[in-house]
Order: C-alpha cells, then sequence, then structure tokens
C-alpha cells in the first residue's frame, strides 16, 4: 500500500484529525477517548520528550483495541523515525519538509506527513513521491492558500494544521482542506458540538 493508499483509507472516514500536543499519559488518553467517541479516527502525539514517547505507547495500546490510528508528530529528524516506530505509531508527522526524513519513513515503510508553507516546498514533496501533506501554520496561511495552490497541484491532498477550532474548521474544509486538526477544542463542551455538527454536515454530502 502506497503512502496515499493508506492516508485516503485512514481519513475517509472524518474530515479531522486531533493533535495532543504536551499533554501527558492520563489527560492525552483522555482527549483521544473524546476525539474516538465524537467520530474523530486519527489523532496524533507530538513527539518532543520523554513523557511524550509514554503516551505515545500508552494511545497505541489502546487505540489498537479501537481499530484507531495513532500518529508521531513533530518529526524532524531521521532518528525520531525509529522512535515513533518502536512506539507503534502508524504514521509521522512532520512541522516541515527534510528529504532526509522523508527517505527514513519510507525506508521504515510508515506513512509520513510533511509539512509545506510555501508552492516550492509542496513541488518538492511531489518530487519525493508525496500526495497528502501537512499546511503549516493553516490559520497564517489562511484559507484563500488552498484555493490558490489547488491550481497547480490538483493531486495533492492537504491536512491542515496550526490555529484551527470549531470555530474556523469549515472556512478550511470548504476552501478544499481534506483534514483539518483541532486540540485543546476536545477539552470545550461548546466546540464539542460544534465539531460534531460539522461531522454530521460532512458525512451527509
Amino acid at each position: 500500500m502506497t503512502d496515499a493508499e493508506w492516508f485516503d483509507a485512514a481519513f475517509a472516514g472524518a474530515p479531522l484529525m486531533a493533535i495532543l500536543r504536551g499533554m501527558g499519559v492520563e489527560r492525552t488518553i483522555r482527549l483521544a477517548e473524546t476525539a474516538w467517541d465524537l467520530g474523530i479516527d486519527s489523532v496524533e502525539v507530538p513527539l518532543q520528550t520523554a513523557q511524550d514517547e509514554d503516551a505515545l505507547r500508552a494511545l497505541v495500546a489502546r487505540a489498537q483495541a479501537r481499530g484507531k490510528s495513532v500518529g508521531a508528530g513533530t518529526i524532524i529528524t531521521p532518528a525520531q523515525v525509529a522512535v515513533a516506530a518502536g512506539a507503534g505509531a502508524a504514521y509521522l508527522v512532520s512541522p516541515g519538509i527534510d528529504p532526509e526524513v522523508v527517505r527514513a519513513a519510507q525506508d521504515a515503510g510508515i506513512p509520513i506527513l510533511p509539512g509545506v508553507a510555501t508552492p516550492s516546498e509542496v513541488q518538492l514533496a511531489v518530487s519525493l513521491g508525496l500526495t497528502w501533506l501537512k499546511a503549516f501554520p493553516a490559520t497564517w496561511l489562511g484559507a484563500g492558500w488552498f484555493r490558490h495552490i489547488r491550481g497547480p497541484f490538483p493531486q495533492v491532498r492537504f491536512v491542515a494544521t496550526g490555529g484551527l477550532d470549531a470555530a474556523n474548521v469549515e472556512e478550511f474544509l470548504d476552501a478544499g482542506v481534506r483534514v483539518a486538526a483541532v486540540g485543546s477544542a476536545l477539552e470545550d463542551a461548546a466546540q464539542l458540538e460544534r465539531l460534531a455538527a460539522v461531522l454530521r454536515a460532512r458525512a451527509s454530502r
């Protein structure tokens, strides 16, 4: 299965994903359960500390029982690819694009979403055989960026991350983003209701 095929399947069920950064084991599991119960299938745990690795391992074990996928984020070195793989990550996410990190992930057989913010970075990713990319920081880029970038790169599918919540995810989804990532919104009851409404509306299309 190619990276594109894997992400096509992973994100087929919902246009949202959760990013749980620096939350510790218990809080990570609690918010991941909230996301899964809401209908968000994919959860990312950024790897920046030893505690993050503990949270990733614990969440991977919990996810297996529910048939969910857990990714490892903030992968910026080839060495982290091995750490994430050892912890059981199903996919990797980077804030930027580094061909060495992409090749390390490809050699390990783990799908990767490198981060991009310019046409040159998108073109580089495409040259590396990638068609699913992370656009970061999304709110800085703006929803209009995605409408423009689809012109020269119609085959690329974007996951938008950075500053998104229930108030603006639909703006980005309407602009052509395939998946929008949220985080702290999962702890806000009012936002949970709005996110649930977004999922229901998108599922009916």
